[in-house]
């Protein structure tokens, strides 16, 4: 059993890992602390979960305490994530890495100049599905793949306070394309490694104050390869999340977002591929998730093998920078109009 203390309530997915945690003590995960800038949010989380309330000196300084579990809001991250490396700390960070690339750097640094074990919170990671997809992608029954569009819908920009919360303010976080666009990059750099150029085009469609909610990213391979997001901060329901065309076949995949999971219509199988040979659809035994929560309380086993050793990260420490790469090229193309490069020396200074 290993102890663990939550550094910030912000990011809402810390509900569904305390709340698996607490309920599966086979997963050997214990929540005892936790911290927060925002006493309120403290206390009340804290109140919820049976956590001592804690200064984060005090976390830090806990030798009782093995790992901490940062769900701060984004700007936060890097000193967070800093200090418990240097604490020697076990860290699972939320996603994204950070705000700003150097911040992100950083976090690389101070992980590995401390030998701890590190891993982002990617959640898309830990989807049955897109497990099931990678597998099929890696072993090469599908041939070379040319195409492969994800579709990343929330409707967070429809509730009528989005406007008011943290991931909206500038000086917590860059905007909502950079927070939650941030999944489906790093399912195509997990799927397919960094491209080589990144083309974008974000616009706010639905208010004006609230910045960034649509957008195209457009990712190019040495190999022809093209990886498309299509991200929506406006999107009520959908049904096919994926869509992926290779020599051999082509694949589609229905669920994998909010939108998609809550307006199902139970017609068609979480992930279908179609293969040249035999010409059929062939069908995955995998369900669609009945609902975003049931996806997000599937990180909480695999983050415990995580945290008992029994696993590698779900995503490394530059896994994780490397995807942070990838969204800043994307801001980057859609002010400049023109592609870049996620190894772009000016994606420091964003």
């Amino acid at each position: 059993m290993i102890s663990l203390a939550v550094l910030g309530f912000a990011h809402g997915h810390v509900h569904a890992l305390l709340s698996q945690w607490a309920e599966h003590p086979e997963y050997e995960v214990k929540a005892v602390a936790g911290w927060d800038r925002n006493e309120e949010s403290q206390k009340e989380n804290c109140e919820k979960y049976g956590l001592k309330m804690l200064s984060l000196e005090e976390i830090l300084s806990d030798t009782d305490i093995k790992a901490v579990l940062i769900c701060a809001e984004t700007a936060y991250h890097c000193e967070l994530a800093v200090q418990a490396a240097e604490a020697k700390k076990k860290i699972i960070l939320y996603k994204p890495m950070a705000v700003k690339l150097r911040d992100s750097e950083k976090i690389v640094k101070a992980v590995e100049a401390n030998g701890v074990d590190f891993t982002a919170a990617f959640q898309m990671r830990c989807d049955p599905v897109n497990i099931e997809m990678k597998e099929k992608i890696d072993s090469g029954e599908m041939g070379k793949c040319f195409y492969f569009r994800r579709r990343h819908g929330l409707s967070s920009h429809l509730w009528g306070n989005f406007e008011n919360s943290w991931h909206v303010d500038p000086a917590l976080n860059r905007d909502i394309f950079a927070d939650d666009a941030a999944h489906p990059v790093d399912l195509i750099l997990w799927l397919f490694g960094m491209p080589r150029y990144v083309s974008c085009e974000i616009s706010t469609a639905r208010r004006n104050f609230i910045k960034n909610d649509t957008a195209v990213a457009v990712m190019r391979y040495d190999s022809g390869l093209l990886c498309e997001v299509s991200f929506s901060a406006v999107c009520s329901a959908a049904e096919i999340t994926t869509e992926a065309y290779f020599e051999d076949g082509a694949m589609q995949h229905y669920g994998g977002d909010a939108p998609a999971c809550s307006t199902h219509d139970g017609i068609h199988p979480a992930l279908r591929w179609y293969k040249n040979e035999d010409k059929k659809w062939h069908d995955s035994d995998l369900p669609v998730a009945g609902a975003q929560w049931e996806r997000l309380c599937a990180q909480a086993k695999p983050l415990a093998e995580f945290l008992n050793g029994k696993r590698p990260p779900l995503c490394t420490a530059r896994e994780a920078h490397d995807a942070l790469r990838i969204v800043l090229a994307c801001c980057q193309s859609s002010v400049r109009g023109s592609r870049v490069s996620p190894e772009d020396p000016s994606l420091f200074l964003l």
